[in-house]
């Protein structure tokens, strides 16, 4: 058994979600969003901290690390504990940020992920994008849709990620699942062999870079059903960062391809419960109608706000609606839903008196970088 297992199961014990450690510092962990030292142990420093670092990391790969300074991989500590390893390299010495990943994959129900979001599993083709800030669920979101389809329909699902969280075993479906750097270079090799290996669904764990992003584009037009993250915070931004992406000279010639191949965006953020521990996580949801390709085919994303939320029918939902909704029912505090609000004006006045002044500093909204 490696040492570090030890730290591993105190942050089970205290379900806890990430697992802290630094040099010149005592372990820590985070539950349900505070990050707080583990009581009893020492500061890690020097040789024993290192040991302790190589101990669960292939050899070649951490001497990479010590030169690098950074280094993404997943461990498995037992069949129930697997966890989701990023090392780094910071002012006092070497550091590492451990994420325990559930290996049971919970259902779309049972994540309190909106029911019409089954939706995009039943398509054949096009983009769906996942989207939300680091840490907002949005792999735990994917690999809930992914199992569904699993279960459900009988297609070929190859996802590259980096590193691969959830394991997902064939059901219905036959799931290809490829690590980058380990199984493939890159997200966009990862992808574009996709092409070539008879796949009905691929997964791309992150599209950060032009070249991801347009082969994306390009598969979801040759009759792929891709899924994607971006770190956006709704629908509108994940639209125009797409389309950022690309040198002015190509961006409308890109509109034109996304307003046809786009499915659909669900923006996904949680939000620190108040009636009782943990998080609850919020959605805004847009389909693709024939009014938003027109929108995004103008380039007048700042209309979207009227098709999401005049799109209730549909299954739409903007993302105020969503944190507005969890307000009233009393699970999350109103300071919450002000700092995740895109109009922060409706739930400024649900402030307590001693934070009405959140909203006047500067009348910025911290979640729009």
């Amino acid at each position: 058994m490696a040492r570090i297992d030890a730290l591993f199961k105190k942050l089970i014990e205290s379900k806890g979600s990430d697992l802290h450690l630094s040099e010149g510092q005592p372990p820590k962990i985070r539950v349900h969003g505070a990050v707080t030292a583990i009581e009893g142990e020492e500061i890690l420093e020097g040789e024993s901290f290192k040991e302790l670092l190589a101990e669960i990391c292939d050899p070649k790969a951490f001497e990479k690390y010590l030169k690098v300074g950074d280094l993404d991989f997943a461990y498995e500590m037992d069949e129930d504990s697997r966890f989701r390893c990023n090392y780094l390299q910071q002012q006092y010495g070497l550091a590492a940020v451990f994420r325990l990943i559930p290996t049971e994959i919970m259902s779309l129900e049972s994540l309190g992920v909106p029911e019409i979001v089954k939706e995009f599993g039943h398509m054949r083709s096009g983009l769906v994008l996942v989207t939300g800030p680091t840490g907002s669920g949005k792999s735990t979101t994917l690999a809930a849709l992914l199992d569904y389809i699993n279960t459900n329909f009988a297609r070929h699902i190859i996802t590259v990620e980096e590193p691969i969280e959830f394991v997902h075993r064939n059901k219905k479906s036959i799931l290809t699942q490829r690590e980058v750097p380990i199984q493939t270079p890159s997200f966009a090799d990862g992808l574009r062999a996709a092409l070539r290996e008879d796949s009905d669904i691929v997964l791309v764990g992150e599209m950060r870079d032009l070249e991801t992003i347009s082969l994306a584009l390009t598969a979801a037009e040759t009759g792929l059903l891709v899924f994607g993250t971006l770190h956006t915070n709704n629908a509108r931004k994940t639209i125009d960062r797409i389309i950022d992406v690309f040198p002015a000279d190509q961006q409308s010639q890109v509109r034109t391809m996304l307003a046809a191949s786009l499915r659909g965006v669900v923006a996904q953020l949680l939000c620190r419960r108040v009636d009782k521990p943990g998080r609850v996580a919020v959605h805004e949801i847009m389909f693709a109608t024939p009014a938003v390709s027109a929108i995004i085919r103008e380039g007048a994303t700042q209309k979207l706000h009227d098709v999401i939320t005049g799109g209730k029918g549909e299954g739409m939902q903007f993302m105020d609606e969503s944190i507005w909704s969890k307000l009233r029912e009393g699970m999350i505090a109103p300071e919450e839903a002000y700092m995740k609000a895109i109009d922060k004006t409706r739930f400024k006045k649900f402030l307590p008196k001693d934070k009405q002044h959140l909203g006047d500093a500067s009348g910025e909204n911290p979640m729009s970088h």
